[in-house]
């Protein structure tokens, strides 16, 4: 049985982001093959320990110091690898793909996926940014192929006989009638408008609050993420919200986000950055109405124009979500069709026999 090596995710289950949950996604449903996944040991809880038959779990230890976290864990990925030669390396983002030079002499083939331009993240220093554009460089020269999940940035990025558009994907959900998770933070149903996210910059969770600070027929907002590494950008969203409208739920998965998901009013997302937003497609199959800013990353799933408003604009996001506050709360119906996740999962699975 052909054996893939993982590196460039934090790991899964139970462990918070878009790589992550992109990663389980595909991984879980390539029974054909053997999946050794490197794991970052610092973000490992009680939830990481479900265990599947084709998934082998490597823990390494890491930090939770930014920037060196990744470079640091990777170096270790590889070495383990090197030592324990698999048959392909499957390496997520660009800032681990700075050792695809160092695989491929090895001999190793390398498969890389394009998540994101992280050096557009304004949480990264100008040297930090220097360094990723770099790593941009080495990984689309070095890797055998690449999948990118955002068609717009393969664009940017330049024809490439080895690249291929692989979006992000979604399962089917139905809607709970439970409502216990929101009763425990004190969440009304029906009546919050809902952001879903990591505690980063580049998500624009500021101009969410700073419009609900505006609106005063916005009576909450519920915003569940939590930090990666330290509190100060919550602690900014805090400062911020005078009204104190603002829930936040920390890291929220199962049940508890299906209730969220289930009864909220509409669905936010402000981004500044995204490679393809997952949440975005979530929402979408709960039948929310939608609002989000208007990047190349919300511009892939083609929604009506009405409900992008102008990215960093305070006063656009007010406008739009008064305009959906002043229609009837209905569910809506969107095509999800091509973002079935075991489609997306067999053509990755062709991409990585190279």
């Amino acid at each position: 049985m052909k054996t893939i090596a993982v590196i460039g995710t934090r790991g899964f289950p139970g462990i918070q982001g878009g790589v992550e949950a992109h990663s389980y996604h595909l991984y879980t449903r390539m029974q054909d093959v053997r999946i050794r996944l490197y794991r970052r040991r610092a973000y490992l809880s009680e939830q990481s320990s479900q265990t599947f038959p084709n998934i082998e779990y490597i823990d390494l230890p890491s930090t939770r110091i930014k920037g060196f976290e990744a470079v640091w864990h990777t170096f270790l990925s590889v070495t383990h690898i090197l030592f324990h030669r698999p048959d392909v390396v499957h390496i997520h983002n660009i800032g681990p793909g700075m050792f695809a030079p160092l695989l491929r002499l090895a001999g190793l083939p390398v498969v890389m996926t394009y998540h994101s331009p992280n050096y557009e993240h304004s949480k990264w220093s100008a040297p930090a940014r220097w360094l990723l554009r770099q790593c941009e460089k080495i990984s689309l020269h070095f890797s055998n192929r690449v999948i990118f999940v955002n068609k717009h940035q393969m664009e940017k990025c330049g024809a490439l006989d080895k690249s291929v558009f692989i979006p992000n994907g979604i399962d089917s959900v139905t809607r709970s009638d439970s409502t216990f998770f929101l009763e425990k933070h004190g969440i009304r149903a029906g009546q919050y408008l809902l952001a879903v996210g990591r505690l980063t910059p580049e998500k624009g969770f500021e101009y969410l609050v700073e419009a609900a600070n505006r609106l005063p027929q916005v009576s909450q907002i519920v915003i569940a993420g939590a930090s990666d590494h330290d509190s100060a950008y919550r602690s900014q969203l805090e400062r911020l919200d005078t009204g104190k409208k603002v829930i936040f739920t920390g890291f929220t998965i199962g049940e508890d986000l299906r209730q969220l998901y289930s009864h909220a009013r509409l669905f936010v997302l402000p981004s500044v950055n995204e490679g393809f937003p997952m949440v975005l497609l979530e929402a979408m199959a709960y039948g929310l109405p939608i609002l989000c800013s208007d990047i190349p990353g919300t511009r892939q799933v083609n929604l009506p124009e009405q409900d992008y408003f102008t990215v960093k604009n305070v006063g656009s996001l007010c406008d739009a979500i008064n305009r959906l506050l002043d229609t009837p709360a209905e569910p809506q119906h969107y095509d999800l069709e091509k973002y079935n996740w075991q489609s997306i999962a067999d053509a990755t699975r062709q991409q990585l026999d190279c």
